[in-house]
């Protein structure tokens, strides 16, 4: 295990990650902050027959990646990285809105009934075998990322009022089957509800912890921006600077899925709109997920500060701040932002099946969903870090294809990034 770990997350693939967002930023003259002028048309609701609304995939994608990461993952984070794991936080989500931007645009473009999202593109550019891995990495990583990282949450935020991790298994797995059976039009229309409830409900407990700490919030602050810097950082010496790095952009890809191509199979899913427009909520769906709910949550655990990691720390800082009602409100959230990411990645993974034809079927679909169902239940009951290792291996399986094929089409193959792109693009 730790050596497919080094080998496919090792502090070299964040940092990659990182110098690819850097790259789209450079390349495409800052096309996240560009997208924000492009958004009112691209939410807008034409009426278009056929595929998705802008706002019913941005609720789907957004499901797939507010999940565990927004709120145990940035406790982790700063339990290995420090408080200057949220800087880099925020650095990888800057430069990884430009690259979902690009993800998306080209998902558009190249989308294909057998090779949907971003297997489209990676076909399109480095061939039929490297799409097949990616498809691969997509399935291994949302029966790992998208379900058994999920429901270790759901069954730690349960687990504080006595329900054993096995009955936490069963229920979300059977709650599981019963929303994606009918695919991603099915999962969307869960989503579609779910995102702006459970996205209240945490804002609303987080709020009020900040209302009662405001005092702190300055302090919090400059402690993010010291330590992002400092030699002596969570991990102590001069490794310290070097862990908040890998971990705040390790994290940031956890939670935003920045390099993976993931969100494109619902974003390809829109009509009516060009790539630009597409590429433009890529880019927002980065901007809720990380910039906003994960700085939401860090501050929450800095100006109310407690031991432990992940869901203990987590439920411990609400609890200190807003007593059992905080603990009540942020362990029903984690629940929920576990179960919408549950839904939309085991329907990312059915989705990538589809490009093998074994598995084109009703009983390869089947088969899936069985499987996603004992993930759901193995994650309620392996240890909650180790689940995190494999996660991260998994993604490594995703991102390293998915930045070849999106490196090479972004010059003269498709020129996403051009002014004369973005100016002709037809809506698709």
């Amino acid at each position: 295990m730790k050596l497919l770990y080094a080998v496919l997350w090792g502090p070299h693939v964040p940092v990659l990650i990182l110098l690819f967002g850097v790259f789209c930023t450079v390349r495409g003259r800052f096309p996240q902050i560009r997208a924000f002028r492009t958004l009112p048309a691209a939410l807008r609701d034409e009426g278009k027959d056929g595929g998705l609304s802008a706002l019913s995939a941005l609720s789907a994608s957004l499901a797939g990646s507010l999940g565990v990461g927004n709120i145990l993952g940035v406790a982790a984070a700063l339990t290995a990285g420090g408080a200057g794991a949220v800087f880099w936080m925020w650095l990888s989500a800057f430069f990884g809105m430009a690259t979902v931007y690009a993800e998306s645009a080209l998902s558009v473009m190249y989308r294909a009934p057998d090779a949907p999202g971003a297997i489209g593109y990676v076909r399109k550019a480095l061939g039929k075998f490297p799409a097949g891995i990616y498809a691969a990495g997509c399935v291994l990583s949302a029966l790992g990322m998208g379900t058994m990282a999920q429901t270790g949450a759901v069954s730690a935020a349960l687990g504080r009022f006595d329900v054993p991790g096995w009955v936490s298994g069963l229920l979300v797995a059977a709650l599981l089957v019963l929303c994606i059976a009918g695919g991603l039009s099915g999962a969307v229309r869960v989503t579609e509800k779910l995102v702006p409830f459970m996205a209240a409900l945490f804002l609303l407990a987080a709020g009020a912890v900040l209302f009662l700490r405001a005092d702190r919030i300055p302090a919090a602050f400059a402690r993010i921006f010291r330590e992002a810097f400092t030699l002596r950082a969570a991990a102590g010496g001069a490794a310290g600077l070097w862990t908040a790095l890998t971990v705040g952009v390790s994290r940031g890809v956890f939670t935003n899925e920045a390099g993976l191509g993931s969100g494109t199979f619902a974003l390809s899913a829109i009509r009516g709109k060009t790539p630009e427009q597409v590429g433009a909520v890529g880019a927002l769906q980065v901007f809720l997920d990380t910039l906003v709910m994960c700085t939401v949550t860090a501050l929450c655990l800095l100006v109310s500060p407690s031991a432990g990691d992940g869901a203990a720390r987590t439920l411990a800082s609400f609890s200190a701040a807003l007593g059992p009602a905080g603990e009540a409100a942020v362990s029903a959230a984690t629940a929920l932002f576990a179960f919408a990411t549950c839904v939309a990645w085991s329907v990312y993974g059915m989705e990538a099946l589809r490009f093998f034809p074994i598995f084109a079927n009703r009983t390869g679909r089947a088969v899936y969903v069985a499987f996603a169902a004992f993930s759901c239940f193995l994650g309620c009951i392996l240890p909650f870090s180790g689940v995190l290792t494999l996660c991260d291996a998994m993604n490594g399986i995703m991102a390293l294809p998915n930045l070849a094929a999106v490196f090479r089409l972004s010059g003269g193959m498709s020129p996403v990034f051009s002014p004369k792109f973005r100016q002709n693009a037809k809506k698709q």
